[in-house]
């Protein structure tokens, strides 16, 4: 499902249900491992007594130092697992944009991102994501089809493998702007 949703600039953007499955007729595997850095000694003898640290490794990649949100007792300087979902919508939705431009002949010159996420707790209720929104500004080339460039964002959507993935909304606010 498709919307306009409003946000301090007035309406703009789109809100996509990410109800969508599509037909796969190929299967591609992801493998990590993770690694707890975190034992001070005594393992987890104590809620205190040990780090919330973890190192993220794939076979031929630099590894992601970790670590849990500050507000559950983590290292504020590592990636937290929420951080990391926000990126990968993100980085999912860019790349899928820049592909969709590519092949639409719109130059994208500049693709800057300040995506943020939404995690809710409630009171006997188990901690979830509610809202990523995504606020990419593009600039692209004089006179290329701003219109289009920007409807592009919604077909990225669509087809971003991460976003089909989770259970909560994914806005897009996207901002244009034409170099020059």
């Amino acid at each position: 499902m498709v919307g306009i949703f409003a946000t301090r600039e007035g309406v703009r953007g789109w809100r996509f249900n990410s109800d969508y499955v599509g037909n796969m007729s190929r299967s591609h595997s992801y493998s990590v491992t993770i690694d707890w850095t975190g034992n001070l000694g005594s393992g987890t003898s104590g809620y205190t007594a040990y780090r919330r640290d973890y190192r993220v490794s794939a076979a031929g990649k630099p590894p992601i130092a970790g670590s849990s949100d500050p507000a559950f007792r983590g290292d504020g300087a590592r990636w937290n697992p929420e951080d990391l979902l926000v990126a990968s919508l993100s980085a999912c939705h860019q790349l899928w944009y820049l592909h969709l431009c590519a092949v639409n002949n719109i130059t994208v010159l500049a693709y800057h991102d300040d995506a943020s996420g939404t995690m809710v707790e409630g009171r006997g209720e188990i901690a979830r994501f509610s809202q990523v929104v995504l606020r990419p500004r593009v600039t692209v080339s004089p006179g290329d089809d701003v219109a289009r460039a920007e409807a592009l964002h919604h077909d990225a959507h669509t087809e971003c493998f991460i976003a089909n993935s989770v259970n909560f909304a994914v806005d897009i606010a996207p901002v244009m702007v034409v170099a020059g």
